[in-house]
C-alpha cells in the first residue's frame, strides 16, 4: 500500500513544484497565483468531511481508486486549460485535484494505520515517507522538465492518465475491508458529527493544522521564494522544493524509531525546534545557499506531524474513518488558509515577508502537542510506553 502514497506525493508535486510556471503561463500575479493555489485546497476540503463515511462504506481500497480517478481528470483538465491559457478550466479542474486527493489521503492513512496495528509498531512516518518520495520524484521530474523547456500543461496531462492506472494494479493488494460496529470501549462507532465534538480529536487537529500550515508553505511557496525573494532560475526554485522534500523524506523514514525510542510528544517538540531554525535561515539567510540549508531542515522540521496526527486520530480502530477525516479537515484548512494569506501579504511585504506567518503557525503546532499522546492502551512497547 505504499505505492498509494508514493503516487499521491508524486501527482501533487507535478505542479506544486513549478508554480512559477504556472503563474507565468496564465499571467498572474502573486496574489492571483495564490488564489489560484486555493481551489485545489478547496476541493480538498469539500471532500474530507466526506470521506469518513466513505471510507467506513466503501472500504480504503475503493475509495483511494475514487479519489485516484478524480485527480487524474482534474489534471487533464489542468492540462488543457494551460495550452489554452483557460482560467476558468483550469481552476475547477484543481479543485477536482483537490477533491480526489481528499478522499485518497483519509483512505491510504486508515488503511495505514490497519497496517500499524497490525505489526504493532510505529510504521505511518515511513509510510508518508513514501508520500515524501513521491514528491522528491515529482519535484526531479518538475526540476527536468522546467529545464528542457518541457510545458507544464505536458507534465500533468501524463501524470494524470499514469495515476489512476497505477492504483488499479494497487489497491488489490490493501489489507481484506472490514468494519466495526462499536470502539475498544463498547460503545457504537462514532459518527462524523459525533468525531467533531471531542476534544482530543479537535486538540490533535490543531496539532496537525500548525505543522500542515508549515509543510504546506514551503510546498506551495519555496520555489517562488526562491526565485522572487533571492532572484534564482526557476530550475533553482524547482531544486529548493526537491531539498525540502527530501529532508523531509529523511525525517520520515527516521522518524518511525525515534518514535518508538523517545514517544510521540518528546519527538514532536524536537521537530518543532529544527523547523523553526530552518524556517528562519530561508527568510533571514540574505543568500541562496544560506536558503537552502534552511530548506534542509524546514524539511526535517516539518516532516512528522502530519503522520503521527494521523496515528493518533487512528488510535480507536473502530473510529479512525470518521475521526481521520475530522483531523484531516482541520489540518487542511492550512491548505485552504495557507496560499492566498501568503500571496496577498507577498503582494505588500514580498513574499520572504509574508512566510513569517508560519512561525506562529508552528509555534501552535508545539503548544498542541501533548494530545498526541497515545489514548487506548496496548502491550507494552517502546512506542507506547513513554511520550
Amino acid at each position: 500500500m505504499a505505492v498509494a502514497f508514493v503516487v499521491n506525493g508524486l501527482l501533487f508535486a507535478s505542479f506544486i513544484s513549478r508554480t512559477p510556471a504556472l503563474r507565468d503561463t496564465l499571467g498572474l500575479s502573486s496574489a492571483q497565483l495564490g488564489l489560484l493555489l486555493l481551489c485545489v485546497s478547496i476541493g480538498a476540503v469539500a471532500g474530507l468531511p466526506l470521506s469518513g463515511p466513505i471510507v467506513q462504506r466503501l472500504g480504503a481500497s475503493r475509495a483511494v481508486f475514487a479519489g485516484s480517478v478524480s485527480s487524474g481528470l482534474g489534471l487533464v483538465g489542468m492540462g488543457i486549460g494551460l495550452l489554452t491559457s483557460s482560467v476558468p478550466l483550469v481552476a475547477p479542474s484543481m479543485v477536482l485535484v483537490g477533491l480526489g486527493m481528499g478522499v485518497w489521503d483519509v483512505a491510504m492513512n486508515v488503511e495505514g494505520a490497519d497496517v500499524e496495528r497490525e505489526l504493532n509498531r510505529s510504521l505511518m512516518p515511513r509510510l508518508h515517507a513514501g508520500f515524501s518520495i513521491g514528491t522528491v520524484t515529482g519535484a526531479g521530474v518538475g526540476a527536468l522538465c522546467a529545464a528542457l523547456g518541457v510545458p507544464l500543461a505536458v507534465q500533468v496531462l501524463v501524470v494524470g492518465v499514469l495515476a489512476p492506472i497505477s492504483m488499479v494494479l494497487t489497491v488489490p493488494h490493501f489489507l481484506p475491508g472490514h468494519l466495526t460496529e462499536v470502539s475498544s470501549d463498547g460503545s457504537p462507532r462514532a459518527s462524523a458529527l459525533t468525531a467533531w465534538r471531542e476534544p482530543r480529536t479537535l486538540a490533535v487537529g490543531l496539532m496537525v493544522l500548525g505543522f500542515a500550515f508549515t509543510e504546506g508553505s514551503a510546498n506551495d511557496w519555496m520555489a517562488v521564494a526562491m526565485v522572487d525573494g533571492y532572484g534564482t532560475s526557476e530550475t533553482v526554485g524547482a531544486l529548493a522544493f526537491g531539498i525540502f522534500v527530501t529532508a523531509m523524506t529523511i525525517g520520515r523514514l527516521l522518524g518511525g524509531t525515534l518514535l518508538e525510542r523517545f514517544g510521540r510528544v518528546p519527538v514532536l517538540h524536537g521537530t518543532a525546534a529544527v523547523g523553526l531554525a530552518g524556517l528562519l535561515l530561508v527568510l533571514l539567510g540574505g543568500s541562496a545557499p544560506v536558503a537552502m540549508a534552511g530548506a534542509v531542515l524546514w524539511g526535517m522540521g516539518a516532516a512528522l506531524g502530519f503522520p503521527v496526527g494521523m496515528s493518533a486520530a487512528a488510535d480507536d480502530p473502530a473510529r479512525a474513518a470518521v475521526r481521520v477525516s475530522v483531523v484531516s479537515s482541520i489540518g487542511y484548512t492550512a491548505f485552504l488558509a495557507g496560499p492566498p494569506l501568503i500571496g496577498l501579504l507577498a503582494e505588500n511585504v514580498g513574499i520572504l515577508g509574508a512566510l513569517f506567518v508560519v512561525v506562529g503557525a508552528l509555534a501552535l503546532g508545539l503548544v498542541a502537542c501533548g494530545a498526541a499522546r497515545p489514548r487506548i492502551p496496548v502491550e507494552p512497547t517502546p512506542a507506547t510506553t513513554r511520550s
